[in-house]
């Protein structure tokens, strides 16, 4: 099985030592080369550096040092936004309006078959996805 890996799975897999337990479990229990992010999640965590890089610039550089080396480590591995993608997330919307990027997400899932992991899986229970929240998992 393979996962597209939401924002929030990213960011808490980087606190190390501090990350959650039932996240830190699941995710070493997955081959690296079964996971894939999505340019979206690299503009969520661009666009979060960013905020916080007025108030506290060293925290910024390290951050930004963080995602160089996630998006190395990806690479190849790091999926776009196609027109197939495109037009899988118009037709999951119309229905169920989903915020957008939850809603790329799941549609960049769906055609990759891929499993979504977020801890957002009830904005997209309703949508024709499978997804698993990774911070419930063994508790």
């Amino acid at each position: 099985m393979a996962y597209l890996l939401d924002t929030n799975v990213v960011s808490e897999l980087r606190k190390g030592d501090r990350c959650d337990t039932a996240v830190r479990r699941w995710f070493e229990a997955l081959d690296e080369s079964d996971l894939y992010l999505s340019v979206l999640v690299v503009g969520e965590i661009e666009r979060g550096i960013e905020r916080i890089r007025k108030r506290d610039p060293k925290s910024a550089t390290r951050l930004r040092r963080w995602l160089s080396n996630l998006s190395s480590q990806f690479d190849d591995r790091i999926l776009p936004v196609t027109l197939p993608i495109a037009r899988a997330w118009g037709k999951m919307g119309a229905p169920t309006p989903i915020p957008t990027v939850d809603g790329l997400l799941a549609a960049t899932a769906q055609v990759h078959g891929l499993v979504l992991a977020t801890r957002n899986v009830r904005q997209v229970d309703a949508l024709d996805i499978e997804s698993v929240n990774p911070f419930t998992l063994s508790r």
